[in-house]
Formats: structure tokens, sequence, C-alpha cells
């Protein structure tokens, strides 16, 4: 079992390397012949979900099972928040192929391909030990909202341990208490072991559900931490019940 998983390991890593150096002119050349009269570079990101999807799609070692994307209108903007076992849950949100703009950790921004597209994509980059960053993140969510993109948050601020949901931060109901948006919650599982380190990829059922969107009327009079304590129990349940 174990020389299975390192010899596609070994594959997954040149996978990735090739399909970098193919896939990020395309996007580079996307962004270009296509930002002019695309504002919300919709195509890109697309284009962005369909690279990052060729990981688990190729990926022999991950069963990845996808369901609840008829929760999503194509058209409106949500604030769409996750729980965050691995680096993996990025991957597989990627294969809702829905339209929205990441909220990143500044130093993803700065990896070779990787931060390049984020930056094409004009993702969101935050500092979370900067007050200034915070609000500028904040800023520039609600700017989107108000564009109608869908803006993509792991409300955690990390990865939890253990796969057990961490207290949620409050960023992403502020925006949607502000902006007056739709949260759509979205439970993953399985991503927490998919790598052990960084080598070898692992055997695993990854599963994301798509919860129905919860509406600005449901928690209009709710207070910030309100919203928040009561999305994560929402999702925390839902964790449980898929466990089951």
């Amino acid at each position: 079992m174990k020389i299975i998983t390192i010899i596609c390991s070994i594959y997954l890593t040149g996978l990735f390397l090739a399909t970098s150096l193919a896939f990020l002119p395309v996007s580079a050349v996307l962004r270009v012949a296509t930002g002019w009269c695309d504002r919300q570079l919709k195509v890109l990101h697309l284009f962005s979900c369909f690279w990052a999807s060729c990981y688990t799609w190729l990926n022999p070692l991950w069963n990845v099972r996808i369901t609840g994307r008829e929760h999503i209108a194509g058209k409106k903007a949500y604030v769409m928040v996750s729980n965050h076992q691995s680096i993996v849950d990025i991957l597989v949100i990627y294969r809702i192929f829905k339209h929205f703009k990441w909220v990143g950790k500044a130093s993803l921004f700065n990896v070779p391909v990787i931060g390049w597209n984020m930056y094409l994509n004009r993702y969101v980059k935050i500092e979370r030990n900067r007050i200034s960053s915070q609000r500028k993140m904040l800023r520039q969510c609600e700017e989107n909202i108000c564009k109608g993109n869908s803006v993509m948050i792991f409300p955690e601020g990390t990865r939890s341990s253990g796969g057990q949901m961490k207290t949620f931060r409050d960023g992403a109901f502020m925006i949607a208490v502000r902006q007056k948006a739709d949260i759509v919650p979205m439970v993953i599982d399985g991503t927490a072991l998919t790598i052990q380190g960084k080598f070898p990829f692992t055997f695993q059922r990854i599963r994301l559900h798509i919860l129905p969107p919860v509406p600005f009327e449901h928690f209009q009079h709710m207070s910030v931490p309100e919203v928040s304590r009561y999305i994560l129990q929402l999702m925390s349940d839902e964790l449980q019940h898929m466990r089951s």
C-alpha cells in the first residue's frame, strides 16, 4: 500500500509542475483577452476552477463527492463560508464551479504560480495580524458584493486540527450584515489527512456539502457575533451528520 501512495505522490507532483507551466500562461492570456469585457473576471475564475479541479479529477487516491451545488444561484452575490481542514479544501471548493472571489492569507499571494494566478483573478488578500489589512479586506469584500461577486471565506481563520471546527471569526458575518447578503455555508470533511506532512499523499474519501443559503432576513436582527455562532452551530451539526 505504501509503495502505491509513493508512486501516486510522485505522479501528482509531476502533474502539478506540468500543469503549472502549461496553465499559467493560459490564465494570463485569458486575463488580457477577456478582462476588458468581463469586469468580474468570471471566465478567468472558471478556468482557475478547471485548473484546480484537475488535481482531484486525476488523483487516484482521492474520492471526492460534492452535493448541494443547486443551492447556489448563478447571478446572486453571497458570502460563502466553509470549515477548513487542509490546503486541499481549496482544490475541492474550486470544483463547485461557481463564481466567487477567494479571501486568502497574504503569504499565498507570494507563492510562485499559485500566487500569480490569485493576483490575476483579483482575489482578496489579508494579513491577519494587521488591523489595517483586516479593514482593507472587509472593504474589498463589500465592494465585491456590490459588484455582484460572491466572496469565499474560511471563518476559522486557519486550519483546524482533528477535523473539529474552531470558533469562527466575525469578519465574514460582518460583511453579510452590512451588505444584507445571504450566507452560503459549506461543510467539508475528509481532507484533514489527505497529506501527511508534505509527502506522500494518502487514500482519502472527501465530501463537500453545500447547505441552502441562510437569507439575510433570517439574521437581520442578530448581532454579528450571534450570526457567527449561529452559522458555526449549523455547520457543526451538518459535519456530525455527515460523519454519522
